[in-house]
This record gives C-alpha cells, sequence and structure tokens, in this order.
C-alpha cells in the first residue's frame, strides 16, 4: 500500500481508529504536526510518517473536537447573536456568561 503524502488540511486516520488533521509540513526539519480531533498536537518525522498506516478521510462533520466546545455552548447560537468579530466566538461566550 502506498503512503499517503502529509498535506495540510487533509485528515486521516489510524488503524486504531485516531482521526487527525496534518496543520504543518516542515520540509527543511522533515517533520508534520498532526492536530487530533480532540484538539491535542502531535509532531511527527517523515520516518514515523510512513509507519503510522495513515488513511485519507473525510473532515469530521462535527468539528468541535478540535475546539473543546461542548453542543450546549453554540446550541442556541442565531447568526444574529453573534456580533462583529464572531473569529473571536469564545470571548463572546465568556461575556454572555458573566
Amino acid at each position: 500500500m502506498a503512503v499517503a503524502y502529509p498535506v495540510i488540511g487533509r485528515w486521516f486516520r489510524r488503524p486504531n481508529g485516531n482521526v487527525f488533521e496534518v496543520v504543518a509540513v516542515d520540509e527543511e526539519d522533515h517533520t508534520i504536526e498532526l492536530q487530533h480531533f480532540d484538539g491535542t498536537i502531535e509532531e511527527v518525522d517523515l520516518e514515523t510518517w510512513a509507519e503510522l498506516l495513515t488513511v485519507e478521510v473525510a473532515a469530521p462533520e462535527d468539528w468541535s473536537g478540535s475546539v473543546d466546545m461542548d453542543p450546549d455552548d453554540y446550541a442556541g447560537l442565531k447568526e444574529d447573536d453573534i456580533p462583529p468579530g464572531f473569529h473571536e466566538l469564545f470571548e463572546f461566550l465568556n461575556e454572555t456568561n458573566n
């Protein structure tokens, strides 16, 4: 089986079921940064990448695992409720809880 090349933004699954996204590739250092679905970051070298036996998969439909949010945190929000600068959603959530 051919080894899938690590491409930033692509998702992969290991044989044990762990799903992760490639978030950085450093060709000079020969390292790859992986972000697991739960948000943890792991760095592997190219040699280790070949041993991971990964399979490319579609991105998960529920992306919230990697940002550590509970469904209750965003369930009641409507588009009109999110102020300008919604990319800082965590600040918005903290302000509404005070």
